[in-house]
């Protein structure tokens, strides 16, 4: 299977090759890095990437890791003289591993801000660090009850369910929402992440833009409601959930699909209960608000009724210097300018991501092109 899905990415870059569409910046020679580490797209074997050579690390959200070990793939097959290394940390490690000058980019679920930002943008010579949103995929709400193939929730019983007042699989709040279905006298299990997570910032803001009075714990990277299970990273809690029968608990689709997770059905804005799909993901970030200039934070509102769109959802950043990004920048650059490119974001599309709105793409794009080593 990632055999066929390398080859696919590879294919995809091909394609926007002939039809004339670059994946890096501008032709403009101000940003060009060195000759002698950078090859024009049309030499990289009919590749719309512009190879760039050396070696690069990064870290942090676990929720890019199969889009970034897509990409990786891709990058290195079609241009031999790069060497990218991303190890999916979590979100709040990736973050500190920037600050520490560890790795030349991280990925984050949750934007970097406060004293992080501060110290983040010391490293950055000449410039300052940016959030540039990468991965877009919804988060699943898995569960493992035996029996239950099909499973309804609004955001207040999920709210009531993490927060620990709704114990038991046949709880009056879930059996309304569920006629027709036999759920058992079974204990709920929830299941969080025990690490500084930016899937858990996402799932906690769902929870507080949509769950209303039923949650009263905030949002953040790190879980504060009482109770519950915690599992390390995105696989640990898809491990947890899959072992555990009763069990429910929140993850990148990518990672419910893999494991053959059931997920719930949620009830949004317009009233509906939509399945988790990338598709009704995307419409659901139709009404996200984009930052002004190159910081590209979004802002997401879970009270617009659109229709079709499913509510839980993440979108990913790669956190970056606008400038003095290191001795490496001309790769930074170039594979950035690759994963926010058609092709690149169509090339994860069947693991579970949704390609960044065309918008957003061209600001995030256009960013990438302004960064200098």
């Amino acid at each position: 299977m990632k055999g066929k899905r390398r080859l696919t990415a590879v294919l995809g870059i091909a394609l926007v090759a002939l039809l004339g569409v670059a994946a890096c910046g501008p032709d403009d020679d101000t940003d060009t890095p060195d000759a002698a580490t950078t090859s024009a797209g049309a030499t990289a074997e009919g590749s719309a990437i512009e190879c760039a050579t050396g070696s690069i690390n990064g870290s942090g959200s676990s929720a890019q890791k199969n889009a970034m070990d897509e990409w990786v793939t891709a990058y290195e097959v079609t241009c031999p003289g790069a060497d990218i290394n991303y190890q999916a940390t979590s979100s709040g490690a990736g973050r500190q591993a920037f600050i520490n000058r560890q790795v030349d980019f991280a990925g984050s679920d949750s934007a970097i801000k406060d004293d992080q930002e501060t110290s983040a943008a010391a490293r950055c010579t000449g410039g300052t660090v940016v959030d540039l949103p990468m991965v877009v995929g919804p988060v699943a709400i898995v569960y493992n009850l035996s029996g239950v193939n099909s499973l309804k929730l609004s955001p207040s019983t999920i709210a009531r369910i993490f927060s620990g007042a709704v114990t038991r699989w046949n709880d009056p709040a879930i059996t309304a929402e569920n006629a027709g279905v036999s759920l058992p006298d079974v204990a709920i299990a929830s299941v969080h992440r025990s690490d500084s997570s930016g899937t858990t910032d996402n799932f906690t803001k769902f929870l507080t833009g949509a769950g209303g009075a039923d949650w009263t714990f905030g949002s953040g990277s790190d879980w504060k409601a009482p109770g519950g299970r915690g599992a390390q990273g995105s696989e640990g809690l898809t491990a947890t959930v899959k072992s555990t029968e009763g069990a429910i608990g929140y993850v990148e689709l990518s990672y419910a699909e893999n494991a053959g997770l059931s997920a719930v059905a949620v009830r949004n804005a317009a009233g509906e209960y939509v399945d988790v799909s990338s598709d009704a993901a995307s419409k659901g970030l139709s009404s996200a608000k984009i930052g002004e200039g190159a910081d590209l934070v979004l802002t997401f509102d879970y009270t617009t009724a659109t229709p079709g769109a499913y509510p839980v959802y993440l979108v990913s950043y790669e956190i970056v210097c606008t400038a003095g990004i290191g001795e490496n920048g001309a790769l930074v650059k170039s594979f950035l300018a690759y994963t926010a490119s058609e092709a690149g974001q169509a090339s994860v599309a069947d693991l579970g991501y949704a390609p960044l709105p065309p918008e957003v793409a061209a600001r995030v794009q256009g960013v990438i092109a302004t960064l200098t080593v």
